[in-house]
């Protein structure tokens, strides 16, 4: 990629215009108009300029202005979820409308069960990152979505167990103990049940789930 074209990214991320811009890298609009141009910036001005690309760009989160997002099942609280098929389609088993953009790596859960009140109370929407971010450990004390390793999903508070596992603890349940978990959601978003008119009225996760209760 070119410098200019850079340039161009970067006000395109930002939102800047030229003045901006110029103001930014602390030079005159006149050079920020020959760099768009195809003028090459001086050495330390065109490091400044892939510094600012790979901060302002680069790294942004690719952002989507739909409004659909995969959703993917139930998270058990209270109710224990176990899903018939081990792995869901990519796009989901439905899709759900959130009402602001979102990054394109987020996936929804629809919360089953009273064992979370207040927080979470049943039929609320959990948005989390498709892909664990972190490790568990920076999770401990923290709720978030979980999967274990036999393949239940909860919403729960993360806690490091005494013998090696983790402690999935509720607010109004018995905690389940020492598990093994094998994928942690990022909490991103808490949305009401109402985001999800669409998959409701098309009820494509009712046959995808068996919820037993725990």
């Amino acid at each position: 990629m070119t410098i200019e074209e850079k340039i161009r990214a970067i006000m395109k991320a930002t939102g800047w215009k030229q003045q901006k811009l110029a103001e930014h890298f602390q030079v005159s609009q006149s050079t920020v108009n020959r760099w768009l141009a195809g003028s090459e910036p001086e050495g330390h001005r065109r490091d400044a300029i892939n510094q600012a690309f790979e901060s302002l760009v680069d790294e942004r989160p690719a952002v989507t202005d739909s409004t659909e997002i995969p959703l993917m099942g139930f998270l058990g609280a209270g109710a224990e979820v176990e899903p018939d098929f081990e792995q869901v389609p990519p796009e989901g088993l439905d899709q759900v409308s959130i009402p602001f953009p979102l990054p394109d790596e987020m996936i929804a859960f629809k919360v089953r069960g009273i064992s979370m009140l207040p927080v979470f109370k049943d039929g609320t929407i959990i948005v989390v990152y498709r892909d664990q971010k972190k490790p568990l450990e920076s999770f401990y004390g923290e709720e978030a979505a979980v999967r274990t390793s036999d393949g239940r999903r909860f919403i729960k508070t993360i806690m490091r167990g005494s013998s090696g596992g983790v402690n999935l603890i509720s607010w109004n349940a018995a905690p389940i103990e020492e598990v093994s978990v094998d994928w942690v959601g990022e909490i991103f978003a808490v949305l009401p049940p109402s985001v999800l008119r669409k998959a409701d009225r098309q009820n494509g996760i009712q046959g995808q789930l068996r919820l037993k209760t725990a």
